[in-house]
């Protein structure tokens, strides 16, 4: 492969020069060598799957015996019209709205807390971030013994009056009808968002903490000088310069919030009325036990646009801001 470039001074006397021809050298046919496998492999595994996926999707394969014959949309429009998968799209949209809003307040507030220089910052940060270093799998065991209706926190709640089904309560806030399902807030989501909260706000943490100490100190004295309180400060100034850290907090969580699977399978499962069933729980269950594969797939074509919404904009926003 060979390019042309022209320095600097060819341009700005606009005479015409000579042109040079930039060659390969070893090196980068050392380095193209080196990448190919990987790009080879990527493809296969990863694109190469995407497109079997869509494939399936597109197929009459619902049972043990393979069926390649072309189904069209049938597989899709079954589930959209599937009263299981109604009650996933409205679960998935709760969760993560309630989950992203509720991870970016308490990112903000925590980081601001720990922005203060306090003593033992070291120790609260650890606090914070070690919820991280969990999985899914192990945070949803924990907080399905602490949200157990007959054990855990409402032992302490009991005497007070209170006795919450956490995410055994079927209760939809705000529910109207809309297609099969009652559309509105369950109350089981609840518990489920409380977890992962729990988990991913210290990512949150992080990244504000680090922007926030990315602010030169001249920015805020120059705000207290001109007769700013600290609320303003942080609001009209601080939090503004924070907001592509922000963004990127969104997409974060929502890309996480989208495909969730592990944390509702060990915590919850689908619950009952399915309140707390999600997308990738129900492709789970329709492809490995139903062997239901083509509808599977079509559940997983769904997740994968559903995701892509979010992270391709983000993507093509930061190549522009980058270049």
């Amino acid at each position: 492969m060979e390019t042309v470039s022209i320095t600097p001074a060819e341009k700005t006397a606009g005479v015409p020069a000579v042109r040079k021809k930039r060659k390969w050298t070893a090196d980068h046919w050392l380095a193209a060598a080196f990448l190919a496998p990987s790009v080879v492999l990527i493809f296969l595994f990863v694109y190469g799957f995407i497109g079997w996926t869509g494939y399936v999707s597109l197929s009459n394969w619902n049972s043990l015996v393979p069926d390649w014959s072309f189904a069209g949309l049938k597989n899709y429009l079954y589930l959209f019209h599937d009263f299981r998968f109604q009650a996933d799209l409205r679960n998935t949209l709760v969760f993560t709205v309630l989950f992203i809003a509720a991870v970016i307040v308490l990112g903000q507030l925590l980081a601001i807390l720990l922005d203060q220089k306090l003593r033992g910052e070291s120790l609260f940060r650890n606090i914070f971030f070690f919820p991280m270093a969990l999985s899914f799998v192990v945070t949803g065991v924990v907080w399905q013994w602490l949200f157990n209706p007959s054990t855990g926190v409402n032992l302490f709640l009991k005497p007070l009056g209170l006795d919450s089904k956490w995410y055994t309560d079927t209760t939809i806030l705000g529910g109207f009808h809309w297609g099969k399902i009652e559309f509105g807030i369950p109350v089981a989501i609840i518990a489920v968002v409380v977890a992962a909260v729990w988990q991913m706000t210290g990512f949150a943490v992080a990244m504000y903490l680090a922007g926030l100490r990315a602010i030169p100190d001249e920015v805020r004295e120059a705000a207290r000088m001109d007769g700013a309180t600290e609320f303003q400060l942080y609001w009209k100034i601080i939090l503004p310069l924070l907001r592509p850290i922000t963004v990127s907090v969104i997409i974060i969580m929502a890309h996480i919030s989208l495909k969730i699977f592990d944390l509702i399978y060990a915590m919850t499962g689908p619950g009952a009325n399915f309140v707390t069933d999600v997308p990738g729980v129900y492709m789970f269950e329709t492809t490995f036990r139903g062997n239901y594969y083509a509808n599977g797939a079509a559940i997983a074509i769904v997740m994968l646009l559903s995701v892509a919404i979010f992270i391709v904009p983000y993507l093509i926003s930061s190549r522009k801001g980058g270049s």
